[in-house]
């Protein structure tokens, strides 16, 4: 969301390019207290393009809310993340978002969620008026009405009066309250109602309306998150063992990013606390390496906003500052060992070579596209006998290009030129399966840098008949979106 572009800008859409263009482009974590509950808001990118942040996200999450606009229901990316959820068993709140605004009817919006996502939506609130001619909502747990009042040009906070179910308004006796009313005992009577249950079954989805940008029904989705959402549970490792909450420290990285404040030119790793109690100075060991690591440097993130923190625990969402040992998928403990399983590559479908602009800035150019690929901006592929020279980027969204564009020239001062390529699919293939492939046609491969082997084809048909005339050569799909 953003409101008028020299008036303000969404909190969590910190980087500069966001900020440009009024899209969020990165995931970030917004810290907050609401009636004593502190939550860890993790705010994702809506845009298919960039799916795999999401999904990384996704992965320290105990429970998502799934925003639709109210003009446009449905969309295709909100397909494809609701089934990251439903892989992961994430139970699902829905906000019906831009009611102050012209969309669809309320009972078309549900008949999409239940069609198209494939879960049963509960109305929790309902809304009253027509879209585009918003009055407020119905809580129809408890029959009071938030009556919604629009401010010029959307300039403040929507004010939000309250009336009990048993008071008098002048509302009632407006048609449109009239036939919300009908429409709400309508869904009593369908038994569309909320059930805590099959909602932490992943079952049905509790839907809630009103107006992000103007902050009207917002406090009602925030009382349900802290009333409903689960708490935080114990976390499987990769033998399958659950580690229990109140076992020792341990917690996993689902994100990095590079330069959140450009005057320090810093490295942030997301860090989600599965067990124990973080505290700040502690010495942990990277699953990985195992090597010590120093939590000497920790914060507690509100956007771009930091603040220390000292202690945490399983839920939390802590940034671990100058992390450079530290890459997604990390598992950090103490005392106990624990590894938990490693967020999976998506993948690519798009590729463009890309080229430094400025041979002095060679050795720039080649950290910067390391920190990129650590960061999951893009993978990075190169030719085994070029090196360097000419690496081409993997994306499952062409926009993910334009990011790595902006921030290598904008972040890291180098200038560089993309160029497509034919390249349409990609595949993990091993040694013996380079050797084949190199003797034909059919596909190049390229290696990454964690020593995967990527066959990439310039068209579906071309892999089809090479996988149907080379039934021995390992070419395995890549987790796809």
């Amino acid at each position: 969301m953003k409101a008028r572009r020299d008036r303000r800008a969404v909190t969590s859409d910190w980087m500069a390019m966001e900020r440009q263009r009024g899209i969020s482009i990165t995931s970030t974590v917004l810290r907050f207290e609401h009636d004593g509950v502190i939550m860890n808001l993790l705010d994702t990118p809506g845009h298919r393009d960039f799916s795999e942040d999401t999904y990384r996200v996704l992965s320290a999450a105990d429970c998502a809310i799934m925003v639709l606009d109210a003009a446009k229901g449905v969309e295709a990316q909100t397909e494809k993340l609701f089934q990251v959820c439903r892989r992961r068993n994430t139970p699902l709140l829905t906000f019906i978002n831009k009611l102050d605004r012209p969309g669809l009817e309320p009972l078309e919006l549900l008949d999409d969620v239940r069609d198209r996502i494939g879960i049963e939506p509960t109305p929790v609130t309902w809304p009253v008026g027509d879209p585009g001619n918003f009055r407020g909502v119905i809580d129809r747990r408890a029959g009071s009405f938030h009556r919604f009042e629009r401010t010029a040009r959307g300039a403040t906070v929507a004010l939000e009066e309250v009336i009990q179910a048993e008071e008098p308004a002048p509302v009632r006796q407006d048609p449109s309250w009239t036939r919300a009313i009908e429409e709400s005992a309508l869904l009593d009577a369908l038994g569309s109602d909320l059930d805590i249950e099959s909602f932490l079954a992943g079952e049905t989805t509790p839907v809630f309306f009103g107006s992000a940008l103007s902050n009207f029904g917002v406090r009602l989705l925030l009382d349900a998150i802290g009333t409903y959402a689960p708490a935080p549970s114990p976390r499987k490792s990769v033998g399958g063992n659950e580690r229990a909450l109140d076992a020792s420290f341990s917690g996993f990285v689902f994100k990095v990013q590079a330069n959140m404040d450009p005057r320090h030119r810093d490295r942030i790793a997301f860090l989600r606390v599965c067990s124990g109690r973080f505290e700040r100075g502690a010495t942990a060991i990277n699953a990985r390496t195992q090597r010590p690591f120093a939590m000497s440097y920790a914060h507690h993130l509100f956007g771009q906003r930091r603040e220390t923190a000292d202690v945490a625990y399983p839920g939390d969402i802590v940034g671990l500052v100058n992390a450079i040992d530290l890459n997604i998928g990390d598992t950090l403990y103490v005392e106990e060992p624990v590894r938990y399983p490693p967020i999976p590559t998506f993948a690519p479908e798009h590729f463009s070579v890309v080229r430094n602009r400025d041979a002095g800035r060679y050795k720039q150019f080649r950290r910067s596209l390391v920190q990129l690929e650590e960061e999951g901006v893009v993978q990075v592929l190169r030719y085994p006998d070029r090196g360097d020279q000419e690496p081409v980027l993997a994306a499952v969204g062409p926009m993910q290009f334009e990011v790595a564009q902006h921030r290598l020239e904008n972040e890291f001062g180098v200038p560089v030129a993309l160029e497509s390529t034919a390249y349409v699919a990609a595949r993990l293939t091993d040694e013996a399966g380079e050797r084949t492939l190199a003797s034909g046609r059919d596909a190049a491969v390229l290696h990454r840098s964690d020593g995967a082997r990527l066959a990439l084809f310039k068209s579906h048909f071309m892999l089809e008949r090479f996988e149907r005339d080379n039934p021995d050569v390992m070419l395995e799909r890549i987790v796809s979106v």
